[in-house]
């Protein structure tokens, strides 16, 4: 999780030091590092609710990111203000909010499920099957697949 930034090294160290997952201090990270390179690299601690708004606005008004994104962006530069600077942002910040439509998910009907299991390599067909069965995200089966050589069906 190292980068070329003392600065977001610092932050990478303060959340892994209270447990939160690689995943969020990955996003976190890359998110504050926009925001900061948005802003010509200036330090974050000479920035405040002016610059977060026009940030925000930029993500939907020039990238055309989703809310969820712009949620995530905020939250990002939330935890950074509150946690790193000891400053936290206004409540009332004023910026454009993302009105783009959410995608859909794809969804596969139970004709397609099945055709799909009868084609699975069997070393898989485990683990697919306990996803689709109890609901599980890609996510939860991955690490297992990723990791696991041990030789169940072989």
């Amino acid at each position: 999780m190292k980068t070329r930034s003392p600065f977001l090294n610092y932050i990478a160290e303060y959340m892994l030091v209270r447990q939160y997952s690689l995943r969020t201090i990955d996003t976190y990270l890359r998110w504050i590092a926009s925001y900061i390179h948005f802003h010509n690299k200036r330090h974050p601690a000479s920035m405040g609710d002016n610059e977060v708004e026009r940030y925000l606005e930029h993500l939907v008004l020039k990238q055309n990111v989703a809310p969820r994104t712009q949620a995530t962006a905020l939250n990002s530069l939330s935890f950074l203000y509150k946690h790193i600077i000891k400053k936290e942002l206004s409540l009332n910040l004023n910026f454009a909010r993302s009105k783009k439509q959410a995608k859909l998910p794809v969804v596969m009907t139970p004709e397609e499920v099945k055709m799909l299991m009868a084609h699975l390599n069997k070393r898989y067909y485990l683990i697919a099957a306990l996803m689709y069965g109890s609901g599980l995200r890609v996510m939860k089966a991955e690490g297992q697949i990723l990791t696991s050589d041990i030789k169940i069906f072989d």
